[in-house]
Order: C-alpha cells, then sequence, then structure tokens
C-alpha cells in the first residue's frame, strides 16, 4: 500500500472529517495545490469561497465546501482549517 497521508478537516466549531488520505486538493489564494504525503512544509490562505478534496485509498473521493481558513501542512500531515466546512453538494463537485 501506498504511503497514506493524514488530513484533518476543521470549521471552527467542530472537526468536520479526520483520516488517512492518498491525497488532499484545495485552492489557496495562489492557485490549486494538490498535497501528497511528503510534502514541502506550507501555510496557504484558502480562497473563498472554494472546495476542497480528499482523495482516498480505493478511488473514493471526499470533497467539502469551505469558506475563509488556512491549509497547514506539515511532518504530522495536512490540516484544513476553515471558518466554515460542508459537504458538497454531487451537482458541485
Amino acid at each position: 500500500m501506498a504511503n497514506q497521508l493524514p488530513v484533518k478537516v476543521v470549521a471552527v466549531e467542530e472537526r468536520i472529517w479526520s483520516g488517512e488520505a492518498e491525497m488532499l486538493v484545495a485552492r489557496t489564494t495562489e492557485g490549486e495545490i494538490g498535497v501528497l504525503p511528503g510534502h514541502s512544509p506550507l501555510l496557504g490562505l484558502l480562497k473563498e469561497p472554494s472546495q476542497v478534496r480528499v482523495k482516498l485509498a480505493g478511488g473514493e473521493q471526499l470533497t467539502y465546501d469551505v469558506s475563509g481558513g488556512f491549509l497547514s501542512i506539515d511532518a504530522d500531515g495536512v490540516t484544513v482549517l476553515a471558518e466554515s466546512a460542508t459537504p458538497a453538494s454531487p451537482e458541485s463537485r
């Protein structure tokens, strides 16, 4: 099995999702970024509004509509800290 990326998606008032993923894709104010295991440390400002996509093993994908916040990548994985985060509707994915 390939390396897994520890991911946390957190809104101001609650943890939305946490677990292991193959990849995370987010749109920052500097552009879209794909994060794989072993990515260099980074702190990015999330574009508002935007989506965060978490790609799981086996091809499943979780998509969240986010408003404001940050993307933090460090040796422990990636954390999305958003002002709000909700599961995306199927038609907006």
